[in-house]
């Protein structure tokens, strides 16, 4: 038997004023999306934000559906739309945003397993580490690959 330990880096901001402009921008924008949120369930607003390698940059919102789970997280709406109008761009940067009730969460809103798989994957497919942003009142966490937020993906493109 072995003992394992797993480290996890990642960088905390007190504002989206102490980041990279380039940051600031995509956090002003997850934040924007929210407005596209359809949330009449949970009241939960998710805005995304994803910047592409190339400079162009997808917004998402959650859209939830009487018939759960038929909706869809932000993070998911922006990495779709991405993979299928941008399907060999690599991505860059993706910030998330969540508000309950219209008010934005002291803690970053984190993403769940399916959006961490989905990063995963597209991380995978591009061959470069997607960084992700997490946007909250009182802190931001920029974490500078997805594997620091799902370490041990399920990886199905190394399958035989």
């Amino acid at each position: 038997m072995s003992e394992l330990q797993l480290n996890i880096k990642y960088e905390e901001f007190a504002s989206a004023a102490e980041m990279s402009p380039d940051d600031q921008k995509l956090v002003a924008l997850a934040l924007e999306s929210q407005k596209g949120s359809y949330s009449p369930y949970s009241h939960f607003q998710v805005g995304a934000a994803l910047k592409l390698a190339d400079g162009t940059i997808v917004k998402g919102a959650n859209q939830e559906n009487a018939a759960y789970p038929s909706g869809l997280c932000a993070e998911r709406t922006a990495l779709f739309w991405a993979g299928a109008n941008y399907p060999d761009v690599p991505l860059d940067t993706l910030a998330i945003a969540g508000s309950d009730h219209g008010v934005l969460c002291e803690s970053p809103a984190s993403p769940c397993g399916s959006c961490r798989q989905v990063m995963a994957e597209y991380q995978k497919k591009h061959g470069r580490p997607l960084k992700v942003i997490l946007v909250g009142s009182k802190r931001i966490r920029k974490f500078h690959k997805v594997d620091d937020l799902l370490p041990f993906i399920f990886d199905s493109l190394h399958m035989d």
